[in-house]
């Protein structure tokens, strides 16, 4: 006689409410079958333990997750939105992304996608900015936003740093950011810097007669972060930087609620958990509690280039971040936004002039095209390379070929002869 196992948090018949928050996992068992494997998964994250306990309550058990929908490895898991802390995005990852990962009963585990029910989501803030508001400070509307980071990413000396800035923005650029790991070194550090390179942006842009902005880092214990995103305020800059990953969400969240300028996030260490398709969760995940917590932008790949992400998986990024609507696919929960500003999308790592056609082709005009060796590459140097970078914006958006447009525009066809032509 087949002994019935019972799995009390797979329940294919359930139809998730409007009230359930829903994951979609891949999960790889280990020394088990699948709907094991897949129970053990859903108890951990939610009501469940290892083993029945004797403090457990009936009312207990209606808050149990239920996965709902198998297809092959692929599972969707319900959640009543009751178990989460409302505007926390750290509680919503602490449940379904905290030990499940470590349990001995899956070989692999990854968090795919996750839809936010719309209680849950109108908790949280968004982005203050966004796109409309990053265009509307820059005075920036029908086309990419150019931008660049200061490069080398450590070791210059403050004024330095800030020369390479200015060159970038009268070269052509709209913003100029630090790198990700700098903070304040004794040899840049962060007071000093953030006066001198917003001394330089203001230079930049009377000469221009184009605003300008800077993303200076202000990553960092959440008290000194804050005051840090003061000075910055106070010295007239518009935006701060803030490296999401290593920082955590919490950080961003004050941050948000905290300070009234620009919030870019970088996405420094993502690749640790994001880069197994068998393991971790997806940078979609990143982006959507990015853009919950308050992200007004966000690096997420090219495509193309030095960094990992393929072009379907960047344009759906793109999509998450910046849609107020976006429909499923089987890899994708469907997502209504319920009114939270879009994230600008960064395109970022690896890129040059030849690149741009690529990417407006691919994922539009709402998109920061952000070259670092790709503008101080060039062979004339940085005010050379970021005019190269903005004049292929330009013949984008005039329907020109970069070919034919760097007949007359000398700095793009130095780019193009310097680096080659892209073939995509």
């Amino acid at each position: 006689m087949v002994k019935m196992v019972n799995y009390p948090f797979v329940n294919q018949s359930y139809r998730p409410t409007r009230n359930d928050l829903i994951c979609l996992f891949r999960v790889a068992p280990d020394g088990m079958g699948l709907m094991e494997a897949i129970n053990n998964v859903a108890l951990e994250s939610s009501t469940g333990t290892w083993t029945p306990v004797s403090s457990n309550k009936k009312y207990v058990n209606k808050l149990g997750a239920k996965a709902f929908a198998i297809s092959g490895d692929w599972v969707k898991i319900a959640y009543p939105q009751e178990l989460f802390e409302e505007g926390s995005v750290s509680n919503i990852l602490s449940s379904v992304a905290g030990n499940v990962f470590g349990m001995k009963c899956v070989k692999g585990l990854r968090l795919e996608d996750v839809k936010i029910p719309a209680k849950l989501l109108k908790s949280f803030p968004g982005p203050r900015y966004g796109i409309e508001g990053y265009r509307k400070i820059l005075r920036v509307k029908d086309r990419p936003l150019v931008g660049t980071i200061v490069k080398p990413k450590l070791g210059l000396r403050t004024k330095d740093h800030a020369k390479v800035a200015y060159d970038a923005w009268v070269g052509g650029c709209d913003l100029v950011k630090d790198d990700e790991n700098l903070a304040s070194q004794k040899f840049n550090p962060f007071e000093k810097r953030a006066a001198k390179t917003l001394e330089m942006c203001d230079k930049a842009a009377e000469e221009s007669g184009e605003r300008k902005g800077y993303l200076v880092n202000v990553t960092a214990e959440a008290m000194l972060m804050l005051e840090r995103a003061d000075l910055v305020k106070e010295l007239g800059g518009k935006f701060v930087m803030h490296d999401v990953i290593t920082a955590g969400f919490s950080s961003l969240e004050s941050l948000r609620q905290n300070c009234k300028l620009g919030i870019h996030s970088h996405r420094a260490m993502h690749g640790a958990f994001t880069e197994n398709p068998k393991h971790g969760l997806s940078m979609m995940c990143v982006a959507d509690f990015a853009r919950m917590a308050g992200s007004d932008s966000l690096h997420i790949g090219t495509g193309i280039g030095k960094m990992r992400g393929g072009k379907r998986e960047v344009r759906e990024i793109a999509q998450e971040i910046e849609a107020m609507k976006v429909g499923k696919t089987s890899h994708r929960l469907e997502q209504n936004w319920q009114g939270l500003k879009p994230t600008f999308a960064v395109c970022s790592g690896g890129i040059y002039p030849g690149h741009v056609p690529y990417l407006m082709r691919n994922f539009g005009e709402d998109i920061i095209i952000q070259a670092g060796g790709g503008v101080h590459g060039h062979p004339e140097g940085t005010a050379k390379g970021a005019r190269a970078m903005r004049q292929a914006v330009d013949a984008v958006v005039a329907g020109e070929s970069l070919e034919h447009y760097g007949r007359t525009h000398r700095e793009l066809m130095d780019a193009m002869g310097h680096w080659g032509k892209v073939r995509f």
